[in-house]
C-alpha cells in the first residue's frame, strides 16, 4: 500500500481513535510524526507519546486524553496543508484558530512548531493542521 500524506495519516487515526473512545494508538514511527505529537502533548491535546525501535520503522504510542465525561480533549483536527496543495503563510498570517482557544501546527525552518510560538519567533511556514 502507498501512502501519499502520513501526516493525514496520523490525524486521521488519532481523530477516529478519538470518536471510538480509544485509551491509546499505535502508529508507525517517523520523525515529523513524533514532532507533531510532541507539539499536541505539550499544547495539553495527548497525555503521552512515546517512540520504540521494533528493527525496522519503529512505532509510536500515543496515549489519547479524555476529560471525567470521556469526552475527548480535540474537539477537531484538520489537515491544512495537503501534497497536491501546500499552504505556507508568513508569520503575520498564521491563523488564530477558534480565536485562540485552538492551535495550529507550522512546519518552520526552526522545526515544528505552535503558531503562538512561530509568531513570537516571526517564523512563517507550512501550515500543518489545526485543532481545537
Amino acid at each position: 500500500m502507498s501512502m501519499t500524506d502520513p501526516v493525514a495519516d496520523l490525524l486521521t487515526r488519532i481523530r477516529n481513535a478519538q470518536r471510538a473512545g480509544l485509551e491509546e494508538i499505535d502508529l508507525p514511527a517517523s520523525n515529523i510524526k513524533q514532532k507533531i505529537c510532541e507539539v499536541l502533548r505539550d499544547e495539553g491535546f495527548v497525555r503521552e507519546v512515546s517512540r520504540a525501535d521494533d528493527g525496522k520503522q519503529g512505532t509510536l504510542k500515543v496515549l489519547l486524553k479524555y476529560d471525567e465525561g470521556r469526552r475527548p480533549a480535540i474537539s477537531e483536527i484538520r489537515r491544512q496543508s495537503k501534497p497536491g496543495l501546500r499552504r505556507y503563510v508568513k508569520y503575520t498570517d498564521i491563523p488564530k484558530v477558534m480565536n485562540g482557544l485552538g492551535i495550529a501546527i507550522l512546519s518552520t525552518s526552526k522545526g515544528v512548531l505552535v503558531d503562538h510560538e512561530a509568531r513570537k519567533q516571526h517564523l512563517g511556514g507550512e501550515l500543518i493542521a489545526t485543532i481545537w
